[in-house]
């Protein structure tokens, strides 16, 4: 337990606050699919998934599934309570919706996201609308996610107005993927870059 007051993050690591929202009963917004663009599921290969995350999660340092293994990546996406969804347009996928249907009776939406081609389109409420419907629809009474301080400074007022509800707050450090993975290191300006 952290004790009040300042506490020191290591240099090369990056300190997040992360916040566990969640909703137990379907709010929709209604929002309708922007001109041009299709909602799929998808069942991506190890390549086209981490392609994917990678347009969708970099600028933010999404690196969770770029620090596994590829064949356990391989498994995690192909199993059968994981449900991979995308946004379509002009033939190629420009949003991630992954959900995660494996703990009894909830759905956690593990990621989410849009590449640039699709920020400020309305894409993005319709998505979650979708994730929500999609969630409710398999019997569950819990649908969850977290979020954190490294993601778009938007992300937590977004989830927010749609209705999900925060519940718990972490401190959560790791390594900056922009000097341990090689991530261009202009990255998300947002949060400070320390070298060791």
């Amino acid at each position: 337990m952290l004790s009040v007051g300042y506490h020191d993050v290591p240099k090369g690591k990056v300190a997040m606050i992360v916040t566990d929202l969640e909703m137990r009963a379907p709010q929709l917004r209604g929002v309708p699919c922007p001109d041009g663009v299709t909602f799929e599921r998808i069942t991506p290969d190890v390549a086209r998934y981490l392609d994917l995350f990678g347009r969708v999660g970099r600028d933010w340092l999404w690196y969770g599934r770029t620090l596994l293994p590829e064949d356990e990546l391989a498994a995690l996406i192909s199993d059968p309570g994981v449900h991979i969804y995308t946004l379509m347009k002009d033939g190629q996928p420009e949003a991630l919706l992954e959900l995660d249907f494996r703990t009894e009776n909830a759905c956690e939406l593990v990621y989410f996201g849009l590449t640039r081609a699709l920020i400020g389109t309305g894409a993005g409420a319709y998505l979650l609308d979708r994730g929500i419907e999609l969630g409710f629809a398999a019997g569950i009474d819990r649908f969850h996610l977290h979020t954190c301080t490294v993601d778009s400074p938007q992300a937590l007022g977004f989830y927010r107005r749609a209705g999900l509800v925060p519940i718990a707050q972490r401190v959560e450090i790791a390594d900056d993927p922009r000097i341990t993975q090689g991530y261009d290191r202009a990255l998300a300006p947002h949060v400070p870059l320390i070298d060791p």
